[in-house]
This record gives C-alpha cells, structure tokens and sequence, in this order.
C-alpha cells in the first residue's frame, strides 16, 4: 500500500477507556466515573466492572449505570485527502462515470461527505466527514472561516491589480470579499506537487468566501487566468506531506484546532455586528454614508 493510503482498520477508531467514554457521555466527571466503575456501579454489556484502566470500543458496547443505559455520542469520521485534478469534488453519481473523491476512501468510510467545493481542475486539501455539526459550522459562509490556496500565474500582477483582490472584485455571482493576497517564490516546502505546470508565478491567497470557481474567476478578472490552483489550508488544517491521491485520518490535535476555530467563528455574529457598526461610524465621521457614497448637505429650507 503507498504511503497516505489507508485501510478500513485505520478508519476505525482505538478502543478507550471506560471512564473516558462515561465522562464524555455526561455521565460526570472523568474522576467521578472512576469512582462509580471502583463502587461496581458499572457493567458493560452486562458484566460488572470494578477496575480502572479496562478499554472498550464506544461504537459496539452497552454500558450501564445502577442498571439505567448510558447513551454513548456517535464517534464521527474525520479525513483529509489531496485531490487531484480529474477528480470530481462533489460524492453523487456522475452521468460520464467520473470519479469522485469517495472512490479514494476505503468503504467502511463511504459515508462521509466532502466540507467545501473544490472544483474538476483545482487540487488540494479536501475534507471528509460524517460530523454534520462540524461541516456546517465549516462550510456556511456566514463564518468565514480561512482557507489557503496557492494559484499559478504566467506573469506577476501589478500592485494595482493585486489590490482589486483586496478591496473586491465585481463578478457574474456578486462582489467578491476581501481577500489577503501576495507574490510568493514557491508555495510551502511541505506541499508534494504533483505533475502539473510550474512555471510562472504563484500567488498566495486566502479566502473567507466560497463562491463557485471564485478565484479562476477573480484571476481572469485581473488578466492573469490561472494555470494551476491548490487549496493548501482550511483553517489550521493543511495537507502537510500528503501526495495527491492520499489520504489520512485526522489526529485528534487536528480534529482539536478545527472544533476550536469553528466555535470561535461561529460564536462572533455579534462581534461582526459591533464591528459593523464601527464601520458605519467611521464612514459617516469621514463624510460617507455607510455604502460608501458621499454624504450631501440636505438643502436648507426657508422659515
């Protein structure tokens, strides 16, 4: 098997011990499920256990309390692939029999859905899931979480071109986001390219939007069409050392950083509010209604 292949046994995850699982049940506090299991106030799948340190496997064992059900939460699949261009993005049946992401996946793991677009052409960093929860806290786009992308062009954009990237692009779809932009030598040492074009110049990008085929979009619109796109990053997870066609379960710090961002994006609908409204203010203290044209006078009236 080539590295960054996985197997079905990857997939499913270790057994844990059994005060872990209670105290992630609600049960109480990890100390405090100690204490019940070392009272005998505990059976797994109907024999008592008394000692610390036995391991069970969430997702096939009964576990109860002085005889009441202790109701274990889903463990979810979480995976990272590098896709490569000529692979579909999307996971339903297409009509020319092309393949998707999901035939990169071992079966055991087929009911994962993919978190954001990544369109035929593009390649990079794809996340799978089944933690629904998770995936729309990710991908609706009123959290605006980052993702990085390293973009191939013939020739360096002017400055002036680079700044419509930065203040706005007006396209069929609507005016794009900001988005932070610059000329880098070459994308991260980390990142595997595969074959595919390399010489011209890359452009770093970061997004807080999704729109479809936004940065081909973007590019053309500047007049440098892209030649080659890799999404290196959503938030704090990158491909790392992955190749394309690879793919990896996601460690639990990685797992970690991504449930951290989405709680902190999810939460700041009232901070983006404040921030607006500072945004109002310092529009009409420079003389400018807040959709950016300049304020009139109103005309005086007679007494």
């Amino acid at each position: 098997m080539r590295a960054g292949a996985i197997d079905e046994s990857e997939v499913i995850m270790a057994e844990e011990r059994l005060q872990k699982v209670m105290a992630s049940a609600g049960v109480g506090s990890r100390r405090a499920c100690e204490e019940l299991i070392l009272a005998g106030k505990v059976r797994v799948n109907g024999r008592p256990v008394t000692e610390l340190g036995v391991k069970v496997d969430p997702a096939n064992t009964q576990i109860t309390v002085d005889g009441k059900p202790v109701r274990v939460p889903p463990r979810h699949i979480y995976m990272k692939v590098f896709k490569p261009r000529g692979i579909l993005g999307d996971i339903g049946d297409d009509p020319d029999g092309r393949r998707t992401v999901l035939d990169l996946v071992p079966s055991v793991a087929r009911r994962v859905f993919p978190v954001g677009r990544l369109d035929l052409n593009s390649e990079g960093l794809m996340l799978l899931t089944d933690d629904g929860e998770l995936a729309h806290r990710l991908s609706h786009p009123r959290f605006e979480h980052p993702k990085t992308y390293y973009v191939l062009v013939e020739q360096r954009p002017s400055e002036s071109a680079l700044n419509l990237f930065r203040t706005g692009i007006d396209l069929p779809e609507g005016r794009t986001a900001p988005a932070a932009v610059r000329v880098v030598k070459q994308p991260p040492s980390e990142l595997r390219l595969g074959v595919g074009p390399t010489a011209g110049v890359w452009l770093e990008v970061i997004l807080h939007e999704g729109k479809k085929r936004q940065i081909r979009h973007m590019t053309a619109a500047i007049g440098h069409p892209t030649l080659r796109l890799i999404r290196w990053a959503i938030g704090p997870l990158t491909l790392g050392s992955l190749k394309a066609g690879d793919v990896q379960p996601l460690d639990r710090r990685e797992v970690g950083a991504l449930r951290q961002m989405a709680g902190e994006l999810a939460a700041p609908a009232s901070r983006r509010s404040a921030q607006a409204a500072n945004r109002r203010r310092a529009a009409v203290m420079n003389g400018r209604r807040p959709g950016g044209n300049r304020r009139t006078r109103p005309a005086s009236r007679k007494p």
